[in-house]
């Protein structure tokens, strides 16, 4: 599915829906050049799941958890890593709930992982014209209805 995203705005809005919307256990896998717009979308799912303190890119720090909303979530940058160095974060707790609650595991810089889960979504985000985004969403192994929540 690829939707074309006019401005930072529609960026932040996407992520709304889906936070407001995924259950605990859905895994977002976010590539995209610098500026693309991953954590704009990341900032939008915390929006959506009720989260006020602010989303800031784990550039740094690698990951930020995030407990205080409708679930938890997870918000990781693997920019600064290499698979090996993945592979040693074992981000298997996080989309298995193994030692956290399970929530929403957002991942930037995904196609570094050596590995990913058994399902997933895959957010592919690049430029359009005139600061225009798109955003190309994949499910693997299983559709979206699967991820959303049926409260």
């Amino acid at each position: 599915m690829k939707i074309s995203l006019i401005d930072t705005d529609a960026t932040l809005n996407l992520g709304v829906s889906l936070g407001q919307t995924l259950k605990p256990g859905s895994v977002i896998l976010l590539e995209g050049d610098l500026g693309a717009g991953k954590t704009t979308l990341v900032k939008g799912l915390g929006q959506g799941l009720g989260i006020t303190e602010p989303i800031v890119s784990p550039t740094f720090t690698l990951i930020n958890e995030y407990t205080e909303g409708r679930i938890p979530l997870y918000h990781l940058d693997l920019y600064r890593l290499e698979p090996q160095e993945v592979l040693n974060l074992n981000l298997e707790t996080y989309w298995d709930g193994i030692e956290v609650i399970p929530g929403i595991v957002a991942i930037e810089w995904s196609e570094r992982m050596p590995y990913k889960p058994s399902t997933y979504i895959n957010v592919l985000l690049t430029y359009g014209d005139e600061g225009s985004r798109q955003a190309e969403i994949t499910p693997f192994n299983c559709t979206i209805s699967e991820f959303i929540a049926t409260m």
